[in-house]
Formats: structure tokens, C-alpha cells, sequence
């Protein structure tokens, strides 16, 4: 029987409520949150000012953390991962993670609609006035075109959470 710790993770569109949803998972499980928009803002204050600085860092930061997640996870601790699985590619580095040692994981698809998620940064804009360069319509157009659902051929154990606009 396994003693190792259970890794959350997400997907979902821009603006969709992954960061919102990772915290209450944390909260509700104990679990260890780690940020990648925390971690990134820490380590590199002032250079991310566009979406090829994001790519290029994060792309640096997630080789440190994997190892240090996946000892966390080996300890027993629930760590809760507020990085974007977005695409096929990024859903790959959640499973380099947890595959070698079959280590629990849970991956949480927010599948929302567009309007949903723009309503939320519209909302986001307001609340984090710092993100307001990033969080506009035509970044999450950008970056939309690039989401890639989950496909049940990748092996993940997804749980799809929907809401529509009101």
C-alpha cells in the first residue's frame, strides 16, 4: 500500500478559476500549493513583461520543482500544482512527476465556456490590477488557440468541473 501523497493539477482556459479552485483544494486537503505565477513573480521580478518571457521562465523553473515536488509526494505530502495543463505538452511535465512511481493524481478540467472565462478577467483586471497587462481579451485569444482539453488517451484521472455564463 502506498504512503505517497496525492498530486492535484488543472486544466483549464485563461481566466477559468484553475488558481481560485487550486487554493481551496489546498485548504480543504491539507495539501502543499505550490504557484507557478507566485514562483515566477519571486524569482523574476520585472522580467516577465510579455507571453515569450512567461514561456521562456516557467520553462526554467518547472525542471527545479519537479524533483522537489515528487519528493514532497514520495514523503506522503498532498501537493496541489497551480500550473497550467493546458496543452498536451504541459500535461506531460504533471506526468513525468507522478508516472515513474504511479503516484496518486487527480487532474481537474475547468471547462468552461469563452464568455465565462473573459467575464472573470474582466473581473480579475479589477481585483489584481498588476495582472491587468495580461489579462486582457486579446492574450486569452492568443493563448485560447492553443488549449487542448484533456483527451482520456493521455492516462490522467480527471475530474471535469463545468459552469456556464449566468
Amino acid at each position: 500500500m502506498s504512503a505517497y501523497g496525492t498530486l492535484v493539477v488543472f486544466c483549464g482556459k485563461m481566466g477559468a478559476g484553475k488558481s481560485t479552485l487550486a487554493s481551496q483544494i489546498a485548504r480543504e486537503r491539507g495539501a502543499v500549493l505550490i504557484s507557478e505565477d507566485e514562483w515566477l513573480a519571486s524569482l523574476f521580478p520585472g522580467e516577465i513583461n510579455n507571453f515569450n518571457d512567461y514561456l521562456r521562465y516557467s520553462s526554467r523553473l518547472k525542471p527545479v520543482l519537479k524533483k522537489h515536488v515528487e519528493q514532497m509526494l514520495v514523503a506522503g505530502t498532498n501537493v496541489v500544482l497551480d500550473f497550467p495543463g493546458n496543452t498536451r505538452k504541459q500535461r506531460t511535465w504533471f506526468k513525468e512527476i507522478y508516472a515513474e512511481r504511479g503516484i496518486p493524481h487527480q487532474l481537474y478540467y475547468l471547462a468552461l465556456d469563452d464568455e465565462t472565462c473573459l467575464q472573470q478577467l474582466r473581473q480579475r483586471q479589477k481585483d489584481q490590477p498588476e495582472r491587468a497587462q495580461f489579462d486582457t481579451e486579446e492574450v486569452f485569444r492568443m493563448v485560447t488557440a492553443y488549449f487542448e482539453p484533456p483527451a482520456e488517451s493521455e492516462g490522467f484521472n480527471v475530474e471535469v468541473v463545468v459552469r456556464q455564463c449566468s
